[in-house]
């Protein structure tokens, strides 16, 4: 099988059971390290709730990822700017955002808008780009990687996401947790090399904090800087001194209660 990061040739590493029902077969790029399954055909079924049940942590990392992301953008972007969430779900970080004084929109063709109503990508004219894209627990659901963070620079050149990275010694399923079968939507597992190369392909710089959080930007920013601020309690640290900012939620309230009285 070929690699759907950087083309090489890719070698069968275990079968798993996905959806409870499906033999599917995993690979492993020779190359770029990328594990990937087969063509997935199951996708459909696998989304028929766009969040899985056992996404139990949905609500904690969205908590945890307001001062990762309040830090990120007030070191290296413009923290007046618009900025969206990709694949953002239910609104929930979105909304998070907004009260925390950015504006930020959301985007997600799979999944009903229910904290972020009114601030969504087809709410607003953005004829540049936005100042930063968020993509959290998306990456590893892309069946087509290299086309879909394309899409992904469209709206904007800088693109911090979350993403587990490939550990060392993966014989079977049982060797990691993120690779979750059973909910069929992990199907595009990323290494250092394989996110790099994404990144370089496209003429942009990637960072990480080597785990989880990421940073692929035209920006050329401090590696050190980058990775403590992905320390939870130092962005929130940071947070403190900085300061809260400036919430929308009463001009987001005027707005949406201004919608209302005009249909």
């Amino acid at each position: 099988m070929i690699c759907k990061v950087c083309k090489q040739d890719s070698s069968f590493i275990f079968s798993a059971q996905v959806l409870n029902k499906y033999t599917v077969d995993y690979y492993r790029c020779k190359a770029c390290g990328f594990i990937q399954t087969e063509e997935p055909y199951w996708l459909a079924e696998a989304y028929a709730s766009a969040i899985t049940s056992l996404d139990i942590g949905l609500l904690s990392r969205n908590i945890t990822l307001l001062p990762t992301t309040t830090a990120v953008i007030h070191n290296f972007f413009n923290a007046s700017a618009k900025f969206i969430d990709y694949g953002g779900g239910y609104g929930m970080f979105t909304r998070l955002m907004r009260d925390h004084g950015f504006d930020f929109y959301r985007q997600d063709i799979y999944c009903e808008n229910l904290f972020a109503k009114n601030f969504d990508i087809t709410d607003v004219e953005q004829r540049e780009k936005f100042e930063l894209l968020t993509a959290f627990e998306v990456f590893e659901h892309l069946a087509d990687p290299a086309g879909e963070l394309d899409r992904m620079l469209q709206y904007s050149d800088s693109i911090f996401f979350s993403t587990e990275l490939v550990p060392a010694g993966i014989k079977t399923k049982d060797d990691w947790w993120y690779f979750m079968p059973e909910t069929g939507q992990h199907i595009a597992l990323h290494t250092t090399d394989s996110l790099t190369h994404l990144a370089k392909q496209r003429g942009l710089y990637f960072y990480s904090n080597g785990k989880n959080l990421h940073l692929i930007t035209p920006r050329r920013i401090s590696t050190a800087t980058f990775k403590l601020l992905m320390n939870y309690r130092v962005a929130k640290l940071m947070g403190m001194i900085k300061g809260k900012g400036k919430t929308l939620m009463d001009k987001d309230y005027q707005l949406v209660l201004q919608k209302m009285h005009q249909r």
